[in-house]
């Protein structure tokens, strides 16, 4: 989609900082998405940086206000999430580990040697999520537990082409399912609630 010309220059001065890899369909959801908030500095910004994931990648916006927003997008630009980016929180009583308040952070599964399962232990301010990433093939089965230490906390399961394998759920309610895509799938944990919540990850693939 063509953007107005603002954005466009925007983007122009920028480019040395997209990677190739990161596809121009991606990049122009994200500003889609950013201009679709509303807000009126967002009709306007610069593509800050991007990196590149086989199974989604990232591309960061400064809107024409110098707010800062960070955009979550699939390779091939048919899907999108974004969220404003925040510094992190350093004050007392946070969850140890935790992500900062409103952001998302991503982290790669790597399974023991011999094992194909694993935990994590982790914890989410409010309104933050964690991407859990694990390669699998087509034909496996991915079991997905999430054992919290309080309320609000759901996850969601993408295929690697972005495509939703699972849509939000409740934590009380565990998942096993063959998949249908090979490539790096995606458990989204989130924190729904309004209190730092910690949790454990199970993950499974057989």
């Amino acid at each position: 989609m063509r953007h107005p010309a603002l954005f466009l220059a925007a983007l122009c001065a920028a480019g040395p900082l997209a990677a190739a890899d990161v596809s121009q369909d991606a990049i122009d959801r994200c500003i889609d998405e950013l201009r679709a908030t509303g807000l009126p500095d967002a009709q306007g910004g610069t593509v800050t940086g991007t990196e590149f994931s086989e199974a989604n990648s990232f591309v960061y916006l400064q809107d024409r206000g110098n707010s800062t927003w960070r955009c979550l997008v699939s390779n091939d630009g048919s899907w999108a999430e974004l969220t404003p980016e925040s510094m992190a929180d350093d004050g007392g009583g946070a969850v140890a580990g935790a992500a900062p308040q409103g952001t998302t952070s991503t982290e790669q599964v790597r399974f023991a040697a011999g094992a194909s399962s694993a935990m994590i232990d982790d914890g989410l301010t409010p309104g933050s999520s964690t991407r859990f990433v694990l390669g699998a093939r087509e034909g496996q089965f991915l079991d997905v537990t999430v054992s919290p230490q309080g309320s609000g906390i759901v996850y969601r399961i993408y295929n690697p082409d972005g495509s939703l394998l699972l849509d939000p759920v409740a934590a009380a309610q565990s998942y096993r399912g063959q998949l249908w895509q090979s490539g790096e799938h995606v458990v989204e944990v989130i924190n729904e609630g309004s209190a730092n919540t910690s949790y454990t990850l199970h993950v499974a693939i057989d």
